[in-house]
């Protein structure tokens, strides 16, 4: 992909801005990935897998793209190696705009099933490295006179989701994060925003968690029968990170296809 799809929205301000995005090898942070490079940006993502990632660059990667994006290979849980990441990031290619905090893993577990180590793990991997990101972007995006910061929700939590108290609870939480960041930024032009995606078509979750009965619940709650893909996503982070929605900020920015 080298540049933007002409059906959908082109975003002058994306190019040439410097883009964060975790969790980006695979899904929807890949999809991600690929439409921020599309539109000029330059695009550092961080994940574990580095032979989907290579694969992800040679396929993005082509005549016209104006940046070939950078992987870091880091586990998010480990917050050292997540601010030493994205400290490589910054000098790579500057000071970081734009902050995709997309890294999760919705893994599925009763609350008998639950531990402690089970519990702290879902913590870590959905919720801990968000804050710790935003923390270690603060101050290029002050010094870039502001940013943008898109905090991955779910709304597994507000559909009453079970199967998954971890998860659910440090989703739930998210949507609080952004909430108090949004004022304690704001006064540095610095915007954060909850995108909260609803069931979305990823291999993942087509492999794993969908069948008949999930393919009936999706006709019976979402008002648009369509089902959700990556794309779908990413063009609302986007928006969210391009100056389109400069005065958008400690909001929730639904793509469920109104199911929620």
């Amino acid at each position: 992909m080298t540049s933007p799809n002409p059906s959908y929205a082109s975003y002058p301000s994306l190019i040439d801005r410097t883009v964060l995005i975790s969790g980006g090898t695979t899904g929807i942070g890949a999809d991600m990935v690929a439409q921020f490079v599309a539109q000029g940006a330059k695009v550092s993502f961080l994940g574990r897998n580095r032979e989907a990632a290579d694969a992800l660059i040679a396929s993005v990667v082509g005549e016209g793209t104006r940046h070939t994006p950078l992987f870091l290979q880091c586990d998010v849980c480990d917050i050292p190696a997540l601010q030493a990441a994205i400290n490589t990031a910054r000098m790579h290619f500057g000071p970081i705009s734009a902050l995709v905090n997309n890294a999760a893993n919705d893994q599925r577990q009763s609350i008998e099933e639950t531990t402690v180590a089970s519990w702290d793990n879902g913590m870590a991997v959905n919720l801990r490295h968000q804050f710790f990101a935003v923390q270690a972007v603060i101050e290029d995006m002050q010094t870039l006179g502001g940013g943008s910061i898109i905090n991955l929700g779910s709304i597994s939590w507000k559909n009453k989701t079970g199967g998954m108290p971890a998860y659910t609870t440090s989703k739930a939480a998210i949507q609080g994060l952004t909430r108090t960041l949004a004022r304690d930024l704001g006064p540095h032009n610095i915007r954060v925003n909850t995108l909260v995606p609803g069931w979305v078509m990823t291999e993942k979750q087509i492999k794993l968690w969908l069948d008949d009965a999930g393919e009936r619940e999706i006709d019976q709650m979402q008002c648009l029968k369509a089902r959700l893909d990556s794309a779908d996503i990413s063009r609302m982070a986007l928006f969210l990170a391009a100056d389109d929605s400069k005065m958008c900020t400690a909001q929730d920015f639904i793509v469920d296809a109104g199911w929620s």
